[in-house]
């Protein structure tokens, strides 16, 4: 592991390492991370929603030992946090997905790779022996799905993630303001990054951005031209029958991200889905969508103990973890605090950003008297709202 930053010994929260990212990044590859759809209330409220869920903490507990271990798409994993998949991590540092996935083992996690990394499937798989599911859109060309499968088998990805909220793109203006949303002649010399030396040499040294595990298919090694073939690939009239068909086709652990709705998870337990993740794609996708916390009950009730449900969407801290457990999730999924640990200080910053959501975890348990995550249950939080309070 590279030498940790001294900008990261004095990070002690998610936002702290954001800060970070901010002044380490270009301000447009900032903006394409941190930024959601339109006004961007949806990403806000994402984690504000949090706060309208409160503990009661129980004291007089035995809390010499926490265990904070549980199980996920078949995989053990030590705590309830996974790495949700993110294109295109090479934006944030050189080592990009790498970085991600050797932090993600360290940490005791799983690591969800995106179709559009900028590391191969196959690099991935060598870089890291921990846990890792490999993520797919619905795309037109059915032979694409098919190798892609086939490649995650060969290189031994333990589960498939088929996101289905991103068919269209959301309008992203922080990204367009920035030059990168639609940009027809975008790469990493064509704006201005000169007061980042030290990005633009790391980057420099990794040579161009690409796409690599759709290349074989796209015929482009380059990131736009990627880019492009992925987009005119995404598949808008996807249905229920498609998403059968690909969990027949892997035949394993099997993930659906991006489900809002109670009657989509209800009608996912009839269609080879194993683990459902409740997510609105972190606000960058529809704009005054419903928080992730928001619908988890309702969804968790609804499929009971036929499919696993992980929440995604405004975790910035442990204490979130434990309120989405409460609330019926059996594990987390995150995207932009790893995202800012790495753009803070590569692998380093990724494991850093881990570890600080792992220990506000452990102890935001102990100070709710909870030594172990299977023991979190919905009696532990009280549902309050500053509007009805307001109207009272």
């Amino acid at each position: 592991m590279p030498d940790t930053p001294k900008d990261l010994k004095r990070c002690h929260s998610i936002l702290d390492l954001r800060e970070v990212a901010r002044r380490r990044l270009p301000g447009s590859i900032f903006n394409y991370l941190d930024g959601a759809a339109e006004t961007e209330v949806t990403a806000r409220r994402n984690t504000a929603a949090f706060d309208e869920e409160y503990l009661v903490p129980k004291c007089l507990m035995n809390l010499t030992s926490v265990s904070t271990s549980t199980a996920v798409m078949g995989q053990r994993i030590e705590w309830p946090v996974i790495c949700s998949p993110a294109g295109a991590s090479r934006f944030y540092h050189h080592d990009g997905e790498l970085a991600v996935a050797r932090a993600a083992e360290s940490s005791g996690t799983l690591y969800s790779l995106s179709v559009a990394g900028t590391h191969s499937l196959e690099e991935v798989a060598a870089t890291s022996r921990g846990p890792k599911m490999f993520q797919i859109l619905p795309f037109k060309d059915g032979g694409l799905t098919r190798e892609l499968i086939e490649r995650c088998r060969a290189s031994d990805y333990k589960a498939l993630c088929l996101t289905v909220d991103a068919t269209v793109r959301g309008k992203r203006e922080r990204e367009l303001r920035s030059g990168i949303g639609g940009a027809s002649k975008f790469s990493m010399w064509s704006l201005n990054f000169a007061l980042h030396p030290r990005w633009l040499l790391g980057q420099a040294r990794k040579g161009s951005w690409a796409m690599p595990n759709i290349a074989s298919y796209s015929g482009h090694t380059g990131l736009l031209a990627s880019s492009h073939y992925l987009l005119e690939q995404l598949n808008p009239t996807v249905s229920w029958s498609d998403v059968e068909a690909i969990a027949r086709l892997w035949n394993g652990p099997f993930a659906l991200k991006g489900i809002m709705s109670v009657d989509e998870a209800r009608r996912a337990t009839d269609s080879g889905v194993t683990t459902l993740i409740v997510s609105n794609h972190g606000g960058r996708q529809l704009d005054g969508a419903a928080a992730p916390i928001d619908v988890l009950p309702e969804i968790a009730a609804v499929v009971g103990d036929k499919m696993e449900v992980i929440l995604d969407g405004g975790i910035r801290r442990g204490v979130h973890v434990l309120k989405a457990l409460a609330r019926g999730a059996k594990a987390c999924s995150i995207g932009r605090p790893y995202l800012f640990g790495l753009a803070a200080g590569g692998e380093a910053g990724v494991k850093k950003a881990l570890d600080i959501l792992r220990a506000e975890l452990v102890l935001a348990m102990q100070l709710t008297g909870c030594n172990d995550v299977r023991q979190v249950d919905p009696k532990m939080l009280r549902r309050f709202s500053p509007r009805r309070e307001a109207a009272a």
